[in-house]
C-alpha cells in the first residue's frame, strides 16, 4: 500500500530570529524529527524563509515587491543549500519544487507536478516547496505558502496538512492554546488575531481559511510551534498544537482539484431557489441567476454566490457571461451541469 502524503508548511515567522534572520536550531530540529518519520510518509515541505535568507545582500532593502523577488532569488539557494547540509547528515537528499500559480491550475501541468514528486518520493527524496517568487505575477500570485501548502495537500491526498506557525496554536482569549476545532463551523474565523508576523504574508486567519478547505477534503488539519521539544512529533501525535478536525469528503480527484486548484476567472449570484438546486446536487440554470459579478468565458471557473453573498460552489461553464447579460436567459439553458459543480 502506497504511504500517505504529509504535507509540512514552515512559515517565515517559525523559522527565523526576532531579528528575522534564519535560525538554523529550528532547521536543525526540522530535520531531525522528520528523519524519525520519513520512511512512514510521503512527505512535502513547503517552506519560506527565502526573502528572509537573501534580503541582507540587497543595499537599502524596504521590501518593495521588486526588492522581494530579488531578495527572493538571492535567498532561494542559501535556504536550500541550509536545509540540504542538515537533511545530510541524516542521510537525506532534497529536492527544490519552485510553484507557480498555474502548476495548479491547468490540470495536465499539476499531473506532470504531481508524475515528478512521485518520482522523487520513489527515489526517497523530499521535495521542499516554495512560491516562485521571482517570475509570478500579482494575477497569478498563491496568496501565500498557506495556500501553496493546501493545494498540495488537497491535490495529491494528502491525509495530515501540518502549519507551523511563530505562535503555539490558535489561542482562545486567554491566550490559551485551543486543543480541538471544528472548523464547519466558520465562526471559527473570528478566532484569528488581525496582526500577521513582519516576516511572513500570512497570519492565523490564512491558516485557519485554509484549514477549512483541507477539511472540507477529508484532511487532518494541525496548527502548531516547533519551539517545544519535539514540536513536530509531538504534533503528529495530537499532543501539541490545535487540531482542525477532517470532514467526511467521497469528491473525485477531478473535483477536488477544481475545488482548490482551478484559478476562478468569474463570479455570479443566484436566488435562493438556484442555490436550494445546487446544495441539492442539481445543475445551474441560467434563470436562476440574479447578477453577474465578475465576466466569464465558456469553459471558464466561477464562484457560485447565494442571496447573503456566501459562496456555495465553484464550477466549470457551459456559457460564457455575455450570452446572459444579453437578457437571454431560458429556463432550460444550462450554465452548468451538476458534474462540473462542487459544493463548498
Amino acid at each position: 500500500m502506497a504511504k500517505p502524503v504529509l504535507v509540512l508548511k514552515f512559515g517565515t515567522a517559525s523559522i527565523t530570529t526576532a531579528e528575522g534572520e534564519l535560525d538554523e536550531h529550528v532547521i536543525a530540529e526540522i530535520a531531525r524529527q522528520v528523519s524519525t518519520i520519513q520512511k512512514q510518509y510521503n512527505l512535502v515541505i513547503v517552506s519560506s524563509g527565502a526573502v528572509a535568507a537573501g534580503k541582507g545582500m540587497l543595499k537599502n532593502y524596504r521590501g518593495t515587491l521588486n526588492e522581494r523577488k530579488a531578495a527572493a532569488a538571492i535567498g532561494n539557494p542559501l535556504l536550500l543549500n541550509i536545509y540540504s547540509r542538515y537533511f545530510s547528515s541524516y542521510g537525506i537528499a532534497i529536492a527544490q519544487s519552485l510553484c507557480e500559480r498555474q502548476h495548479f491550475s491547468n490540470r495536465e501541468q499539476f499531473l506532470q507536478l504531481k508524475k515528478t514528486y512521485e518520482t522523487l518520493w520513489n527515489n526517497d527524496i523530499i521535495p521542499v516547496a516554495n512560491e516562485n517568487d521571482v517570475v509570478s505575477n500579482l494575477e497569478l500570485k498563491f496568496s501565500d505558502n498557506d495556500e501553496l501548502a493546501t493545494l498540495i495537500a488537497v491535490g495529491f491526498g494528502a491525509s495530515q496538512l501540518l502549519f507551523s506557525t511563530s505562535v503555539p496554536g490558535v489561542l482562545d482569549e486567554q491566550g490559551n492554546v485551543i486543543p480541538c476545532l471544528d472548523t464547519s463551523n466558520k465562526d471559527i474565523l473570528l478566532l484569528a488575531r488581525k496582526e500577521k508576523s513582519a516576516a511572513g504574508l500570512g497570519g492565523m486567519t490564512s491558516k485557519l481559511n485554509f484549514a477549512r478547505l483541507a477539511n472540507r477534503m477529508g484532511i487532518r488539519v494541525a496548527i502548531f510551534g516547533m519551539r517545544p521539544p519535539d514540536g513536530l512529533l509531538e504534533t503528529l501525535a495530537g499532543r501539541n498544537g490545535t487540531l482542525c478536525l477532517p470532514q467526511e469528503s467521497s469528491l473525485s480527484a477531478r473535483n477536488k482539484w477544481l475545488a482548490s486548484g482551478s484559478i476562478v476567472s468569474g463570479r455570479i449570484r443566484v436566488d435562493s431557489g438556484a442555490a436550494k438546486a445546487i446544495r441539492n446536487r442539481h445543475s445551474l440554470l441560467a434563470v436562476g441567476i440574479t447578477d453577474i459579478l465578475t465576466e466569464f468565458e465558456s469553459g471558464e471557473i466561477i464562484e457560485i454566490l447565494d442571496e447573503d453573498n456566501i459562496t456555495v460552489a465553484v464550477a466549470k461553464v457551459k456559457v460564457a457571461s455575455v450570452l446572459l447579460l444579453d437578457g437571454s436567459k431560458k429556463k432550460n439553458l444550462e450554465v452548468a451541469n451538476a458534474n462540473n459543480i462542487v459544493l463548498l
